[in-house]
């Protein structure tokens, strides 16, 4: 029986566990990555750990995130990231070098490797055949320590694409397509593998959309073939010598099969307020519009950017439309300006924003109140875009740049005859915003660079004996980390300060929250299903940490969420009968007896208590070995001490 793709390169960096799906393993980590906004904490934690230098092949910090500079906090704390990576062996991609997905893809990426990174949208290297997975902070820290990843062996479901896109359809329909098929929950637990000839049509920028949008599915990762187009963007990225050919063998046997007709898409839409809320143009009918933004780590690649300077050449903006470009990379933008692409956007009318993430978290162009924006994003939750009642819809670069000419939701199609956009033959290199670490002996005369915002890691304790507190909230299915610890230009800057950012902790749904958790002193909040999808962001665990929050009980998690929640020493547990969610009401007392000694013993089946109403709910408590071990400690940090002693 022969292997899938994912399934050698875990073989090939397996260090601890079986490849038995469903069963825990640990993965060597070749490669790191971080942005500013995650990126703070997971630094404080590596020093915390008293690791000198990286261990990892290549670690790089990237400032992509937190570059709206209205205060001295971003400023800090770019400085203090710059710092710790001059000191500690990483690289550092300096403000204005780009986005970390894009940047990473064309100048660090290999296939065959594996990389974590503290951004949820880390896959996108799987368009390169790497095995690259969306991690938290603390996860990310321990790898560039030398430390074990660990994760759920994962299923593998192969998506067979045949045929060809068909002139206007784009690589953002695929995705788009997979997550009407599957949803934003349908890839729990799973690795989504692109197999079939239709691969061979798609290029690495085109292949890199579809797995940056994999994490939309809940996915751990996707990834892609690596193969002679794989070999041809190496090459044009003057790298070709990282280059290996790597497929599935012909008789991989996988756990799910979707065959997709390239051929047979059309321009799609992702609507209001889910990735996977997916129709047609056709569907959704006429659909006046107010603002376009085209960029973010989804499409913002120089085959992207062509397409819409193409359509934009010699024609003007709508008048009741809002334009925004932000180019995806130092090098997209230099090509862009050398080529003179640029100009026909800055013509027609575009409004081009830095090489960075922008409005896709929330950092400027917001919506008018209630308006309509066409975002080529991959996330359109409520609020994340900071117009609470803006309505976002996810399409292609191509529907984008049509739809800001006519000031309506425009099918591409109708633009007539496509020419060729083919990939430069080389690409344009200058990695001057790439500045490299301190020689090993010089490590020693480096200062870490800390301002008055960035605060200590919250405290932690070992797991107590019995957890008998109130609820301090309780929300519904689908809950995001956005949900849980918004973004935006107003709440980012305080991603190195817990204590200010937990303030914000669940605004989106109850603004009283914080005070009322904090008030309580311990608190367990109840949840429905996929609860903590979206975004890599350990806030989302550390924020509930610092406000007493001992655990979650939810119908089901979403993985990084769940896996931030343990680093952090919450405890996570999920209804046996997910009925029994109608059990419990805000601001009950709920009681888990001894359950350190049920921790210990290794119980999975655990009882709690609804001291208010009298009901008794059968719970899940699903912890390893080694996870075991983490919550007994008070946390990732906790235990990684104690190994390291």
């Amino acid at each position: 029986m022969g292997l899938t793709l994912t399934e050698k390169i875990l073989s090939a960096h397996l260090v601890e566990g079986e490849l038995v799906r469903g069963s825990e393993i640990g993965i060597r980590i070749d490669q790191t990555l971080t942005q500013d906004a995650t990126g703070t904490m997971a630094y404080l934690e590596f020093e915390a750990m008293g690791v000198p230098r990286v261990r990892t092949e290549r670690s790089v910090a990237y400032i992509d995130h937190n570059t709206l500079q209205n205060g001295f906090e971003n400023a800090d704390d770019h400085r203090f990231i710059g710092s710790c990576a001059k000191k500690h062996g990483l690289f550092f991609s300096r403000p204005g070098n780009g986005i970390c997905h894009q940047v990473h893809l064309e100048r660090y990426g290999i296939p065959g490797k594996t990389l974590i990174g503290s951004d949820s949208h880390t896959p996108t290297g799987g368009g390169l055949g790497m095995l690259a997975i969306g991690a938290g902070g603390l996860d990310v820290a321990v790898a560039m320590g030398g430390g074990a990843y660990y994760i759920t062996c994962p299923k593998v479901v192969k998506v067979e694409l045949t045929g060809k896109l068909s002139p206007w359809v784009a690589a953002k329909d695929v995705i788009l397509e997979v997550l009407r098929r599957m949803s934003v929950k349908g890839g729990v637990g799973k690795v989504i593998e692109y197999c079939g000839e239709g691969v061979k049509t798609l290029t690495v920028p085109e292949r890199a959309t579809i797995t940056n949008m994999g994490a939309e599915l809940g996915a751990t990762s996707s990834i892609f073939p690596s193969d002679e187009m794989t070999r041809d963007f190496l090459r044009a990225q003057q790298r070709e010598e990282v280059w290996v050919p790597l497929a599935a063998d012909e008789d991989a046997v996988y756990d799910e099969h979707i065959v997709i007709d390239l051929g047979a898409l059309v321009p799609l839409a992702a609507c209001p307020h889910s990735p996977d809320n997916v129709k047609s143009m056709e569907e959704i009918g006429t659909l006046k519009i107010d603002q376009v933004c085209i960029g973010s780590c989804t499409n913002s690649s120089l085959l992207d950017m062509m397409k819409v300077a193409h359509i934009l050449k010699g024609k003007t903006v709508h008048p009741d439309v809002s334009l925004s470009i932000a180019p995806g990379s130092k090098q997209v933008l230099n090509m862009l300006a050398a080529n003179g692409a640029l100009a026909d956007m800055i013509d027609a009318g575009a409004r081009i924003l830095e090489s960075a993430c922008g409005p896709c978290i929330g950092m400027g162009q917001s919506p008018n109140s209630a308006g309509i924006s066409l975002r080529t994003f991959n996330r359109n939750f409520e609020g994340r875009s900071g117009t609470k009642d803006g309505q976002i819809y996810l399409v292609s670069p191509e529907t984008a740049a049509a739809s800001a000419l006519t000031g309506y939701l425009t099918d591409p199609r109708t633009l007539g005859d496509m020419p060729a956009f083919p990939l430069p033959e080389v690409f344009t290199i200058n990695d001057n915003m790439l500045t490299p670490p301190a020689a090993e002996e010089d490590m020693a005369d480096v200062e870490i660079l800390r301002g008055p915002n960035i605060k200590p890691y919250p405290e932690t304790a070992p797991l107590l004996e019995t957890i008998e507190a109130p609820c301090s909230l309780k929300v519904g299915d689908n809950i995001t980390t956005d949900h849980i610890m918004p973004a935006g230009a107003k709440i980012l800057p305080l991603r190195s300060n817990i204590p200010a950012i937990s303030q914000h902790c669940f605004a989106v749904c109850d603004e009283a929250f914080p005070a009322r958790a904090k008030k309580m002193g311990k608190s367990i909040i109840v949840g429905g299903a996929n609860y903590g999808q979206g975004s890599s962001r350990e806030h989302a665990a550390l924020a509930p940490l610092y406000l007493g929050v001992k655990a979650v009980l939810v119908k089901s998690f979403a993985r990084i969420h769940r896996a931030n929640l343990i680093n952090a020493g919450i405890l996570p547990l999920t209804f046996v009968n997910e009925a029994d969610y109608d059990k419990i009401a805000q601001g009950d007392v709920l009681v888990l007896a001894d359950i350190r000694k049920a921790v210990e013993e290794g119980k999975t089946e655990l009882v709690v208590v609804n001291k208010t109403n009298g009901a008794e709910i059968p719970v899940l408590c699903e912890l390893t070995g080694r996870t075991k071990d983490i919550m007994l400690a008070g946390g990732l940090l906790d235990y990684t001490r104690e190994q390291l002693k």
